[in-house]
């Protein structure tokens, strides 16, 4: 039957399954354009896929022959059939992959890693602005550069131009105070605002040099330098010469890392794809402003029977779904609905949106490097994924598990004196480690002896095996360990199959890592329970890999302490008062000096700080006086 968006089938496990099933529903829709959901018995979505016309894909998923394997086995595991309509294909298309993205099903092409880009910005708003890194939400004036491919390349590129443009990375409230200029002035990387070396007007001149980088007008501003540099030499200023050539060389350093900068390609995401016994890379190259702010590779899962044409059409289509589409998309291979697909993009981006294929020019060489970039990626992924296979085999065999773990999870604390503690897990699968899938936990438990290790880790795993029991009872989504690792010895590992036999979950396998007698790394003892404690070989490459998700746990535990700790030294108690963001409090602080002087202000004092209307100044000479 058809059913409305989110609408759920009442799970029968006994259902009839097949292409019967699929062509029961013909009765019940029509030609209209829309998008279909299968299902399982289990009421899993199997697939999400769109159609022109709605009863002519669904009466070819109902003919019993003539599909790919994999196609014949989805029909074959179907129970259910949903159906939304829409108005166009268009918006049809649209759908089709936010819900992929969103429900992940089993039988589409899926892009696993999806994470925001990075911008340069530079501030419209201040005498003195800086360029900065920004992810996320553009809502501050000014002007955005991007998007750039990783934040280590805006790194580069911002540290290259501070040197190119001596714009400051110092604070606003340095700038603001004059007093002194800081470290980078001297290193001849910054003009000295925050000393007063520069006015307003000429540091507004090397804002304008650096927009005219960011914008491709790269000849225009080594022309500019060039003549200066002539002229300062003609003076006989040769300290400032010297300076000058100082920045024409760093800005060439920017310009032969890009490595490509077409001439005839001003904006274009380029994007290639290249397939292997059954796995793909696709290889993303931002060209903007001429220039190349990097690439980026990306292995979305595949089904093993998919043509490039859908492949691609997936990738695009799931990638742009939060993401601005460029003007052009240069593309490896033909997609299969090319034309919607642009016209899918351009009503997302509100402009034109061409994708082509080219076969010949510049177009056609930045594709080919970008393909070369897609066949040697996927090589090393392939090769890193044969030896963590090997490992995770050599670690099932000594650890005495069933079969190689698809997910291990390892766990470690960190705090001083039980100040700021933090409990952190990391995630490693067949792939490697499981960034996206890293967990933080702040330490709640105020009933907690301050470094009671045992409780900490009993707080974490309560925490994350309730969640789990919320969200997956079933244990069928892939998101439960097969293997715990723990640091710490034969009393941590008492300690935690305790808590897993409370929440129920005591079956799955957990090792604990300890230190040996010397405390060496390489002499680690690991304990079982009911099991005698072992060792491996000085030299086995399980032990190794035991050691990196180890040494990984305590890095990630060590760095969110660290940010915990530095954020509650830089808390006050503004940051309580009702109504006082950032912004509000950084104006506070600079007219007071103090959150304590604030505290003391009257009224009058506080209404008269700018962005402090007289209502909030009400609250905030409330909040501190209220108790006396």
């Amino acid at each position: 039957m058809t059913r409305k968006k989110g609408e759920r089938v009442a799970e029968d496990k006994d259902a009839p399954t097949g292409h019967q099933v699929i062509k029961s529903y013909l009765k019940t829709i029509d030609n209209s354009p829309g998008v279909y959901r299968m299902l399982d018995a289990q009421n899993r979505v199997l697939y999400v896929g769109k159609a022109r016309n709605l009863t002519a894909r669904v009466s070819s998923y109902a003919r019993p022959t003539g599909h790919s394997p994999r196609i014949a086995r989805m029909i074959r595991d179907t129970a259910a059939m949903m159906f939304l309509s829409t108005r166009t294909e268009t918006e049809a298309l649209l759908l089709e992959q936010n819900l992929i993205k969103q429900l992940k099903p089993r039988y589409n092409v899926l892009l696993r890693d999806d994470k925001s880009f990075p911008n340069i910005f530079i501030s419209s708003e201040h005498d003195f602005p800086r360029l900065e890194k920004h992810r996320g939400a553009k809502t501050r004036k000014g002007r955005y550069y991007g998007p750039f491919a990783s934040a280590g390349a805006v790194n580069r590129t911002i540290n290259t131009l501070q040197k190119v443009f001596l714009l400051r990375t110092c604070s606003d409230r340095e700038v603001e105070a004059g007093d002194r200029p800081c470290l980078n002035y001297h290193m001849k990387r910054c003009s000295g605002p925050c000393g007063g070396k520069i006015s307003k007007e000429d540091y507004a001149k090397l804002v304008r040099e650096a927009d005219d980088f960011l914008q491709g007008k790269t000849n225009k501003v080594q022309a500019q330098l060039a003549e200066q540099m002539q002229a300062a030499s003609d003076a006989m200023e040769f300290e400032r010469a010297a300076a000058l050539r100082d920045r024409i060389q760093a800005l060439s350093s920017v310009q032969s890392a890009q490595g490509i900068n077409p001439r005839g390609v001003a904006e274009a995401d380029v994007i290639a794809l290249h397939m292997d016994s059954g796995q793909a890379c696709v290889q993303v190259f931002f060209i903007r402003s001429n220039q190349n702010w990097g690439n980026r590779d990306y292995y979305p899962r595949l089904g093993g029977t998919e043509s490039p044409a859908e492949v691609l059409q997936a990738f695009v289509g799931q990638f742009y779904d939060n993401k601005e589409p460029p003007r052009m998309l240069i593309l490896s291979d033909g997609i299969e609905d090319m034309d919607l697909m642009a016209e899918a993009l351009a009503e997302k981006a509100g402009r034109k949106v061409q994708i082509l294929v080219p076969q010949r020019g510049e177009k056609q060489e930045l594709v080919t490097g970008a393909l070369r970039n897609a066949r040697e990626s996927l090589a090393r992924k392939m090769s890193e994924t044969a030896t963590q296979a090997k490992l995770l085999a050599g670690l099932a065999e000594a650890f005495g598990l069933k079969e190689p773990p698809g997910r291990i999870e390892v766990y470690d604390n960190s705090h001083i004196q039980g100040a700021h503690a933090v409990g952190a897990m990391i995630v490693a699968g067949p792939e490697g480690l499981m960034k996206n899938h890293y967990r933080k936990f702040n330490i709640k438990g105020e009933d907690l002896t301050p470094g009671d290790d045992f409780g900490m880790m009993k707080e974490v795993l309560t925490r994350r095996f309730q969640r789990l029991l919320k969200e997956d009872p079933d244990r069928e989504n892939g998101i439960w360990p097969d293997l715990l690792l723990i640091d710490g010895g034969a009393g941590q590992v008492s300690a935690v199959h305790q808590i897993m036999t409370e929440l129920g979950v005591a079956d799955i396998a957990m090792v604990g890592v300890a230190k040996g007698v010397d405390r060496d790394a390489g002499k680690e003892e690991f304990h079982r329970i009911g099991a005698r404690t072992m060792a491996l070989r000085h030299n086995d490459p399980v032990l190794y890999f035991v050691q990196r998700l180890r040494d990984e746990a305590h890095r990630f535990a060590i760095g969110t302490h660290r940010a915990k700790r530095s954020k509650a030294i830089g808390a006050t108690p503004l940051d309580d008062v009702p109504g006082v963001g950032a912004a509000r409090k950084r104006a506070l602080l600079q007219h007071f000096g103090s959150a304590k002087a604030v505290s003391r202000a009257n009224l009058a004092d506080l209404k008269a700080v700018d962005g402090v209307s007289a209502n909030l100044a009400e609250k905030i000479y409330n909040f501190f006086h209220e108790s006396g």
